[in-house]
């Protein structure tokens, strides 16, 4: 959790360099359900959400347009990080 909240604040604060496993755990701390995996590409669902995130990683990182896209829906949806 405190990895999670680590990364928030990393994104928050305008950081575009985040690692994929970073992000993953990101994704999973607000109720997404472990990935899909389609070629590069990591789909995460949610019980609640119709939409789905989509992450590539790309040398370690994931691309800034995905991480922006997810801040996003945690916004449009005020999902909140769960307790682990």
């Amino acid at each position: 959790m405190a990895a999670a909240r680590k990364t928030l604040q990393k994104i928050l604060a305008g950081s575009k360099n985040i690692r994929f496993e970073e992000m993953t755990r990101l994704v999973a701390s607000f109720g997404f359900n472990p990935p899909r995996i389609s070629g590069s590409h990591h789909i995460f669902t949610h019980p609640e959400i119709p939409e789905l995130v989509n992450l590539q990683n790309v040398h370690g990182q994931v691309k800034p347009y995905q991480i922006r896209q997810f801040m996003k829906l945690v916004e449009k949806y005020n999902l909140k990080l769960e307790n682990n």
